[in-house]
């Protein structure tokens, strides 16, 4: 089945094991990765009255369908739970080379339960995964845990989804960091990977994940980079990232403007 690993990493840190599961390719077509995976998960293995930040709670990062591929904007990967600061699903997006790391690194998703016993993190790589000790990298800033884990497993090229002193306190809208500048950002999530004792997931991947059709994929990112990138306006992307969206949707009158009583604001 090309485009997938056919494989979904399950870590239980309560008991400090893992497993994984090789679903049909029946479940891809009907769940094809990302926020449609995640959200399977937590319908499945969450029972409703949960609190967000018990051992109980679920914890996914599913990388998407075309996430690794040459085609625009395929480093997306969604990270899931019960959100602490809504109280209902959680999901939340982000970039970066992560998403596609942990694809290379042999599985479509990882689902994590339970609550490890002390500060650990997860290594990942080529279908391997390790639960190791991260108790020195408890209450460390994001660029000194990413900095601590490179060094341990001594390759700089690691990727790393990670929480600040903010997740380990459980702040209820805390993000997860990854590559230090992209960030899952909704939901609070990581307050959900403090309350699990989990610094961090490292990731490490050498397998490339061919399309089914790889010439077709290579004529559709030719011509979305003609069509877009050499005759579009995406200075403002390139130079502020997407905030610089945030001008187009107060002009577009498409604003949440005070709780999205409003479309704009004035001026």
């Amino acid at each position: 089945m090309s485009g997938y690993n056919g494989k979904i990493l399950h870590v239980d840190l309560s008991k400090e094991e893992t497993s994984v599961e090789e679903p049909e390719e029946s479940f891809y077509r009907r769940y094809m990765g990302g926020k449609s995976l995640a959200l399977y998960y937590l319908l499945n293995e969450l029972e409703p009255n949960v609190d967000p930040l018990e051992p109980e709670n679920v914890l996914v990062f599913a990388p998407g369908i075309i996430t690794g591929s040459s085609l625009p904007g395929a480093s997306r990967f969604t990270v899931a739970a019960k959100s602490p600061l809504t109280g209902g699903f959680g999901g939340s997006e982000a970039g970066g080379y992560f998403g596609p790391e942990l694809k290379s690194a042999g599985y479509d998703a990882v689902v994590i339960k339970g609550k490890a016993n002390k500060p650990v993190y997860l290594w990942i790589h080529d279908g391997e995964v390790e639960i190791r000790d991260a108790s020195k990298l408890w209450g460390k800033p994001g660029k000194e845990t990413q900095e601590n884990i490179r060094e341990e497993l001594e390759d700089e090229n690691v990727r790393v989804a990670l929480i600040g002193p903010a997740g380990e306190k459980l702040v209820r809208y805390t993000c997860i960091s990854n590559d230090l500048k992209h960030m899952n950002g909704r939901g609070g999530l990581g307050a959900v990977m403090g309350s699990k004792n989990l610094k961090a997931v490292a990731t490490r991947g050498t397998e490339k994940i061919s399309p089914e059709y790889p010439e077709k994929v290579k004529s559709l990112t030719k011509w979305f980079a003609e069509t877009y990138m050499e005759k579009g306006d995406t200075s403002g992307l390139n130079e502020l990232g997407t905030p610089i969206l945030i001008n187009v949707h107060d002009e577009l009158g498409a604003l949440p403007t005070r709780n999205f009583h409003e479309g704009s604001f004035e001026g």
